[in-house]
């Protein structure tokens, strides 16, 4: 199987259910500069930081909390850049206030947040699974806000095995884009039960080199468990773990 978005994707989320039916994510990162490539996914207890592989100044584009959950209430947020906190405390919110997890909320967030101000203009991603308040019953939105254009959100329903994806670019190694995303988000299917399964997967989904390097940087998965509330994560580097 192949990346969707073809072999560059920049930064890409899926967000679908498992063979089992069990809520899922992934999220994979990929680079063509040498800085962009010096990175790794690091946990750190209910988190999951994009950070330098060594002592390198923090670059707010490049280093940031890339996922946040909450097992007590079964949230989960995952993004490409500093938007993820907001996001997250903004449905824990909502959860806690018997409030409907609307996309016109992710769609403020991410109006506000806007795209990254670097050369290429990169969009922000961004996808949360939360339960809907006083339920196990999750509702899965996915966004991107691209450079000029109000961002988009969509509330997807996957079924088992079935992951819906978006990303910051369309592919094209030599001169990536933003993600074309008036055709919606693109799907996959991933017969994956457990969260190595699918972090392997999407990881490997991007084979792909730039001047003579691989690209692909990281790839972090996880799965929410039969009690509809706690997440399992794993994930891969390409730098190792710390």
């Amino acid at each position: 199987m192949k990346n969707p978005r073809g072999p560059y994707p920049g930064r890409q989320i899926f967000l679908g259910r498992t063979a089992e039916g069990n809520p899922a994510f992934a999220y994979l990162v990929t680079g063509r500069s040498a800085a962009s490539r010096e990175r790794r996914a690091t946990p750190r207890e209910n988190s999951v930081i994009m950070g330098p592989i060594d002592s390198t100044d923090y670059d707010w584009l490049r280093h940031y909390t890339a996922i946040k959950y909450d097992n007590n209430i079964g949230l989960l947020a995952v993004s490409n850049g500093i938007q993820t906190e907001a996001v997250f405390e903004l449905y824990r919110l909502l959860y806690h206030t018997a409030t409907t997890p609307m996309r016109s909320y992710l769609k403020k967030v991410m109006d506000g947040a806007n795209y990254e101000p670097d050369t290429l203009e990169t969009p922000r991603i961004s996808g949360v699974i939360t339960n809907i308040a006083g339920t196990t019953d999750p509702a899965f939105l996915l966004s991107i806000k691209i450079a000029r254009k109000p961002a988009y959100v969509w509330q997807v329903k996957p079924a088992p095995g079935e992951f819906y994806g978006v990303s910051t670019y369309h592919g094209d190694l030599e001169n990536p884009g933003a993600y074309q995303a008036e055709n919606g988000p693109d799907t996959i299917m991933v017969m994956a039960a457990k969260a190595k399964e699918l972090a392997d997967t999407v990881y490997e989904l991007t084979r792909a080199e730039y001047q003579g390097d691989d690209i692909r940087v990281s790839a972090v998965a996880g799965v929410r468990e039969d009690d509809n509330m706690t997440w399992k994560l794993d994930h891969i580097n390409r730098h190792g773990d710390k």
